[in-house]
Order: C-alpha cells, then sequence, then structure tokens
C-alpha cells in the first residue's frame, strides 16, 4: 500500500531535563501519516538529558542559557529568533522550566501547547504528584493545553484520568501519569497541526468530536 505523503507542520519542542515526553512526540513524528515534524528541540539547561536523545534522532538542537540574557523578555526574543530561523509553526513545551512572557506567547498565540500531570485546574504547578497524595485524592491525570501568560493555564485540548492507588508514592504515580501523557501529547498535537481543532474565545473546538471519543475510550 503507498501512503500519501503529507506536508507536515515544523514543530520545537522545548525542555529542561530527560525528555521522555520530547521523545514520544519524536516518535509519532516519525509515522509518515502524522502532519508534524519535530525540526528543533531546544533546552535552557545544558545538561539536559533530552538534548542527548535528540540527536540520537538527529534533531537539530539549540541550548540558549538565562545567564546570557539580561531579562527574560531579552532571553524570549532570543528564543523566538530562533524558532523564525527554522520556520517554525508550532511550539511544544514538555518539562520546559521556564514562564514564558506576555510578548512571547502573544507572538505565538494559539501556537504554543504544553502538558501538565494533573487534571488542570486542579493542581498547577510543582510537586503535583505528592500534592494529590497528601490531599488523599482518588483520580488524577493530565492535560494537554494551549499556553496563556498564567502558569499552567489555557484552553485544554485533552484531559486523561488516572486512578490513585492505596499503596502508590510519588514515584510510582507519576511513572503511571507519564504513561499516559505519552499518549495524548502526541494525539493533540496532531490535533492541532491538522488543524482537527480550533480555538474561539479559548474555547477548544473539534472538526470530529467522535475520533476523540474513540481516542479516548482506547486508553
Amino acid at each position: 500500500m503507498v501512503v500519501e505523503k503529507i506536508k507536515k507542520a515544523n514543530v520545537a519542542i522545548l525542555i529542561s531535563g530527560r525528555g521522555s515526553n520530547m521523545e514520544a512526540l519524536i516518535r509519532a513524528s516519525k509515522d509518515p501519516r502524522y502532519p508534524a515534524k519535530i525540526a528543533l528541540v531546544i533546552s535552557n539547561k545544558n545538561n539536559a538529558a533530552g538534548i542527548e536523545i535528540a540527536k540520537k534522532y538527529k534533531i537539530k538542537t539549540a541550548i540558549i542559557l538565562k545567564e546570557q540574557y539580561n531579562s527574560r523578555i531579552d532571553y524570549d526574543r532570543a528564543l523566538s529568533s530562533n524558532l523564525l530561523n527554522e520556520n517554525i509553526e508550532y511550539i511544544c513545551a514538555a518539562g520546559f522550566m521556564r514562564i514564558l512572557s506576555e510578548e512571547f506567547i502573544d507572538q505565538w498565540w494559539n501556537k504554543i501547547i504544553n502538558i501538565h500531570p494533573s487534571l488542570l485546574p486542579s493542581y498547577k504547578g510543582l510537586n503535583t504528584h505528592q500534592r494529590v497524595l497528601d490531599d488523599r485524592t482518588k483520580v488524577t491525570g493530565c492535560s494537554v493545553h494551549i499556553v496563556r501568560k498564567e502558569l499552567d493555564n489555557g484552553p485544554i485540548i485533552i484531559q486523561a484520568a488516572v486512578p490513585v492507588e492505596e499503596n502508590d508514592t510519588e514515584e510510582i504515580l507519576s511513572k503511571r501519569v507519564l504513561k499516559m501523557e505519552h499518549k495524548i501529547y502526541p494525539y493533540s498535537l496532531m490535533l492541532l497541526t491538522s488543524k482537527k481543532i480550533t480555538i474561539n474565545n479559548d474555547i477548544v473546538k473539534y472538526d470530529d468530536k467522535s475520533s476523540l471519543d474513540n481516542f479516548l475510550l482506547s486508553l
């Protein structure tokens, strides 16, 4: 069977650490039918393990350190310049431990997505899994959302629920949620880059809600 070639959107991934969600996105993008190409990986840490993973997949990488710039705005302008130089169309934040400036978000409006290990708007910020355990919450999960200036805020594309077991530790729960992250992040990027979703008044609308429902049922 001949697979029809499709035009792939250029995507950059922003990382700070191990890059496991980055790798999930890269693997998905290798499918000829997937509508996105990972064209660039940028880290704000020079020792991020994800940089070596990206190089293994022969993806262009860059390291942009905050120490090289006088302000957050200067940093974000340099970041944006790197993205524009590579003709990037969409951005995935994957464990990127920086808060992006309002100027940057406005420049890339509705083009930046992020994954967070909770069912937003619950448990924004850090130490998510331990807070879930401390509260004895029965169900947690993960969310992919369009980035806005407020931390872990913005129109949600997909959420997936993960049960919290009685004997869970932070590490065990984190691994269970991460497996689900690796499924919903590539699917969310597919929806965005294939224009199967639109964002109006900060509400995500789906071209084919039944396909999304079937995907969620398959998780």
